[in-house]
Formats: C-alpha cells, sequence, structure tokens
C-alpha cells in the first residue's frame, strides 16, 4: 500500500528541526520573489512602455529561474527546497509531509512573499508591485487551465528529481531542473497570463500592490496541477512502500532530510 498521510506529531511543532526548516522556507521564497517581481519593476523603470517585448520575457523569465535556482539549492537539504506553497501541497497529497509541517510552510512562504514585496516598494522609492494578470483576449479559464499544466510540470519536476526515492545522484541537479522548467514556463504563460505556478509569488505582490483582479486562478490553477502531479508520480511512478510507522500504528511522512 502506498504510504500514509499524518497530521504530525507534537513534538514536531517546536523541533528544532522544524523552526530551521521554517525559516529556511521564509528565506527562500523571500530571496525567490525580491529577484521575480524585482525584475519586473526593473523593466517598468527602465522602459515606460509596459508592453511585454520578448527581450523583457526573456529577462523576466531568467529572473525567475536564476533566483529559483539559488532558492532552492540553499533550502533543500534544510526544509526540501519548497519554495511554493503548491509544491509544499503536492508532497502533502503524495503524503510526503505532515499537515502540520505544510501549514509552517505555507506561513513561511506567505510571510516571505509578503516581506519581499513590502521591501521592493520601500527600495524602489514606492514603486507598486505588479504581480499577475491575465493579459487582454485570454479568458478566465484558459488561464486557468494554463497554470495547471505548468504547475502540473514543476511539480511533477520535482518529484522525480528531489522526493522520489530512487532518483539516486539526479538529485545534484534538481534545483537546475526546477529552476529551468519554471524558467520555460515563464517564456510559456508569460505573455498570456503572467505564468506564477506559485500561490506564494502572486500573493505578495498582490497584497503589497493592491491588485486582486481574477487573483482565484493563481491560487486554484497550481493547487490543481500540484495535486495531479503529486497523485499521478506517488501512486503511479514510484509506488513505493509505506512509510516508517509510528508508535500506534500511524505512518510518519518523509523528513525534509529524506528527499
Amino acid at each position: 500500500m502506498p504510504r500514509r498521510y499524518a497530521f504530525g506529531r507534537a513534538e514536531e511543532a517546536t523541533h528544532p528541526d522544524s523552526v530551521k526548516a521554517t525559516l529556511s522556507e521564509f528565506l527562500s521564497t523571500f530571496i525567490f520573489v525580491f529577484a521575480g517581481e524585482g525584475s519586473v519593476l526593473a523593466l517598468d523603470k527602465m522602459y515606460s512602455d509596459r508592453a511585454l517585448s520578448a527581450s523583457s520575457l526573456v529577462v523576466i523569465a531568467l529572473a525567475h529561474a536564476f533566483s529559483l535556482f539559488a532558492a532552492v539549492a540553499s533550502s533543500m537539504n534544510v526544509s526540501g527546497g519548497h519554495i511554493n506553497p503548491a509544491v509544499t501541497f503536492g508532497a502533502l497529497v503524495g503524503g510526503r509531509v505532515s499537515v502540520l509541517r505544510a501549514i509552517y510552510y505555507w506561513i513561511a512562504q506567505l510571510l516571505g512573499a509578503v516581506v519581499a514585496s513590502l521591501l521592493l516598494r520601500l527600495s524602489t522609492d514606492g514603486m507598486r508591485p505588479v504581480g499577475f494578470s491575465v493579459a487582454a483576449g485570454v479568458g478566465g479559464l484558459n488561464a486557468l487551465l494554463m497554470e495547471v499544466v505548468m504547475t502540473f510540470a514543476l511539480v511533477y519536476t520535482v518529484y522525480a528529481t528531489a522526493i522520489d526515492p530512487k532518483r539516486g545522484s539526479l538529485g545534484t541537479i534538481a534545483p537546475l531542473a526546477i529552476a529551468f522548467i519554471v524558467g520555460a514556463n515563464v517564456l510559456v504563460g508569460g505573455p498570456f497570463e503572467g505564468a506564477a505556478m506559485n500561490p506564494a509569488r502572486a500573493f505578495g505582490p498582490a497584497l503589497v500592490g493592491w491588485r486582486w483582479k481574477n487573483h482565484w486562478i493563481y491560487w486554484l490553477g497550481p493547487f490543481i496541477g500540484a495535486a495531479l502531479a503529486g497523485i499521478i508520480y506517488e501512486f503511479g511512478v514510484i509506488q513505493s512502500e509505506a512509510a516508517p510507522h509510528l508508535p500506534g500504528g500511524h505512518h510518519q511522512p518523509l523528513a525534509p532530510e529524506d528527499y
């Protein structure tokens, strides 16, 4: 049978490893959002015409890929390098993290994104964060489907390179593979709906810039895509034995250091 799910042990709430992992998710999400959203603001500062050109799209994609590579690499051995509530949700659906650990991660990721957006607004002398929006002529359902597909690709890559216990030496290139798929997806989805794939990345700028139009897309789409990837990879590809038993017959999801 596949691994079971667990809410989380009482000692996990205050265990030093949980605190370190949560802090790591906060800092790494901060790094990613500051550079990702910052690249958008930098282009707005340099060019008065906000129309998205091909060169601007490449710059934004590279900024997201480079910063995500650094963020994942710097936190993978501590927290698993999620940097994304959708990735955490995919791991939760697959039974790879406890519910308690997932809640900690979500809070840390959202706070990291908000702090990054606030500091961007302060350091740019009040420039309003842009965040994500659906392009003219693109329907809400079209944008939702694109977020589902792109996040599915992202979380599937995370599972294959960072979570799969049989990944072997492939784990050493996990940050690079994850960064590449995000950069590639930005090139695809950027002109249509921004290509968030990450509710925290969307939430921080939306809150600080107060831009909420179609914001639901950047939560629902990534969570659906992540859940599909988690289910398909965990129960269709890995098909591993159940996780180690806790006292009382419960199952313990893998800790970040087991990724």
